[in-house]
């Protein structure tokens, strides 16, 4: 019998690469929660047989991933340059953006409110900085390890982890008391809850690092624990109840965190909880029969606020899928939902319709991409073509 050896060969490299992918799916899919690893998968594959674009998608997460390599730790108790009342600086500490000394008061307090306009104070504390970065640049090593499987990523991850959630001398308590505090009126408002928003980022990260050594069951664990905690507190603390009752983001990103939190822990019951009876009331609150957002068009920065808005509530259907309750087609008897919603924007996102309201900053777009993409294929009957021409799609990357 006469052997093609070169044929033989491609063909085995074409099975372990089908093969590869099979494996990783088995192992990561019940653990991604706002990730759809059917696009990660398919761009690991493309990138393993050659795929022109996926090759340089990958080695742009691997470049990215091995600048950050060596950012951080980040901690609550470094670089505290405020305390929180109790002088405890593993408590989270952060100013209110948009409240400014009052010039009629010899010492400015108590602070007065300039909606959208940041105070540069707040840059003197560093606490939401890192929260931020902390989540960055976890999902960065993520998805680069994900891709490469270089424990060197899950390395640098698991002292991220450690430093922030679980080890004593340096992880964050698990409360938000002092976020947001504004000058001569609170000591911490449950508005500044939006600022852990972040934290439904690292989840997904630990999903990227299955398989990992150094990412193991101990160090999951450590991280529920922490998350578990928080979650309680969101659920039973004063600033946690309040921000439960705010109408506008404020409520949707309340809505997110706890019930992302809770599917991450285990707790499907809180989940559904959330879904049902804090986030589809909701709907009637926020929108409009048209899909207009009233209370996020009042705001100096309507264009940011509403993209922010709706961006969760995509984000709290994706989790909603999950516990089989298909909120994208949840709506009103008169039309107010998801749906209506992304129809309102889709004209404003593909520049048909000049934006109207105002929008003292600058227009930013990450969000509106995010809705787009996820909801163009979650509504085919609408028309996403103008938007797709101005900006296509390509190979997406979570």
């Amino acid at each position: 019998m006469n052997i093609n050896f070169k044929k033989l060969l491609l063909l085995f490299s074409v099975v372990l690469v089908s093969l590869s992918g099979i494996r990783v799916l088995a192992q990561n899919k019940s653990d991604f929660l706002l990730t759809d690893e059917r696009l990660l998968e398919k761009t690991k594959l493309l990138n393993l047989q050659g795929n022109t674009e996926a090759i340089k998608e990958v080695k742009s997460i691997i470049k990215q991933a091995d600048v950050v390599l060596t950012a951080g730790p980040f901690s609550v108790t470094f670089n505290k340059t405020k305390m929180a009342p109790t002088n405890d600086k593993h408590d989270y500490v952060s100013q209110a953006p948009y409240w400014w000394p009052d010039p009629d008061k010899p010492d400015g307090k108590p602070y007065i409110r300039k909606d959208g306009k940041r105070n540069p104070e707040i840059y003197l504390l560093h606490d939401r900085s890192q929260i931020g970065d902390l989540s960055m640049v976890l999902k960065k090593l993520g998805l680069a390890y994900y891709y490469t499987a270089n424990e060197k990523y899950a390395s640098r991850a698991k002292l991220l982890l450690e430093t922030w959630f679980i080890n004593t001398n340096t992880k964050m308590n698990p409360n938000l008391n002092f976020g947001q505090y504004v000058p001569g009126l609170n000591e911490g408002r449950g508005i500044g809850i939006i600022e852990t928003r972040g934290l439904i980022v690292i989840p997904d990260a630990l999903a990227l690092f299955s398989g990992s050594k150094s990412i193991n069951d101990k160090v999951i664990e450590g991280v529920k624990d922490w998350y578990k905690a928080y979650t309680n507190w969101l659920l039973n603390s004063e600033n946690g109840k309040n921000e439960y009752t705010q109408k506008n983001n404020h409520g949707t990103n309340y809505d997110l965190q706890v019930a992302d939190f809770a599917l991450f822990t285990g707790n499907i019951a809180l989940a559904k909880k959330v879904i049902n009876e804090f986030t589809i009331p909701r709907i009637e609150q926020q929108f409009t029969s048209e899909g207009a957002q009233p209370l996020e068009l009042v705001r100096t920065n309507s264009w940011d606020y509403v993209n922010m808005n709706l961006d969760a509530w995509c984000k709290l259907a994706i989790l909603s899928d999950h516990l089989s309750i298909d909120l994208w087609h949840t709506q009103t008897k008169d039309g107010k939902g998801i749906r209506s919603a992304v129809k309102w924007l889709i004209p404003f996102a593909a520049e048909q319709k000049k934006w109207e309201t105002q929008q003292i900053g600058p227009f930013g777009y990450g969000d509106m991409h995010f809705i787009m993409n996820k909801a163009s294929v979650k509504y085919p009957d609408l028309s996403f073509e103008f938007y797709f021409k101005k900006y296509p799609k390509g190979i997406e990357i979570e």
